[in-house]
């Protein structure tokens, strides 16, 4: 009985973390170059299987084929492309493809999919909701011409009348698995600025990339975990009572 209280347990929990992963991706759902968040669970190995004992002498064999439930895992993150929609914004960039925009903000460097780029005060390309320089294609900001047109080429290219004033960097890493979320689409890692290499992916001006995570899988998905959830708490609120009456009125001398 306890065991089953501990295994309910750990279901409300990996439920309640999946609902917070599936709500987080409908809140972004509109979300320029946003990536889904993926709840991930692993098996919880019982203690005897742990230790590396053995079941027949250590515990009941019949419970080890029950296992010892779940843990929550690291979330992880759905990097499948997201729709084009183009926007005629020359300073829109969009990927196609694996890669990443590189962007910087002091010395902290960082890896985006939003490609909502402006210029600011000093004529240096920056992205329109943090601020940050938006880095070339050897890492270095790359700074415009103040009141002149804007001309960007498939390949990245940024011109102003006939001069080449910088390309728009696409970076990789060699395991997209060790980037974490920060924030504002930004995607952070150790030693990242050494780590990055040139990425595959082809830059399209005037678009940009949309979410790819999709409300209707998401509702869907949402459901689901719903129910799992008010499953596991009913199921401990059932064992609760039957645990109840055993102390209370099975053990009951009359």
């Amino acid at each position: 009985m306890i065991y089953g209280l501990y295994a309910s347990a750990a279901g409300v929990r990996a439920s309640s973390h999946r609902l917070d992963s599936i709500t987080n991706n409908l809140a972004n759902t509109e979300t320029t170059g946003f990536k889904r968040d993926l709840a991930v669970f692993q098996e919880r190995r019982t203690a005897a299987a742990s230790a590396g004992l053995s079941p027949a002498q250590h515990s009941n064999p019949e419970l080890e084929k029950l296992g010892g439930g779940l843990l929550v895992a690291q979330t992880s993150v759905d990097f499948s492309q997201g729709t084009l929609e183009d926007t005629g914004n020359p300073l829109d960039f969009a990927l196609q493809g694996r890669g990443f925009f590189a962007i910087r903000d002091g010395a902290q460097t960082a890896l985006t999919r939003d490609g909502r780029f402006a210029t600011n005060k000093d004529g240096y390309l920056i992205t329109a909701t943090t601020g940050r320089w938006v880095l070339d294609t050897k890492g270095q900001p790359i700074l415009l011409k103040k009141g002149v047109p804007i001309t960007v080429g498939g390949d990245g290219n940024i011109s102003q009348g006939n001069e080449v004033m910088g390309k728009v960097g696409v970076f990789d890493v060699p395991n997209v698995r060790e980037l974490s979320k920060e924030g504002q689409g930004l995607l952070v890692g150790a030693d990242l600025g050494k780590r990055m290499k040139a990425g595959d992916a082809t830059i399209v001006s005037g678009a940009l990339e949309q979410s790819n995570a999709d409300p209707m899988h998401e509702l869907a998905s949402l459901m689901d975990a719903t129910r799992t959830l008010e499953a596991n708490a009913n199921l401990i609120r059932y064992q609760d009572q039957t645990l109840a009456r055993l102390v209370n009125d099975v053990g009951r001398i009359s």
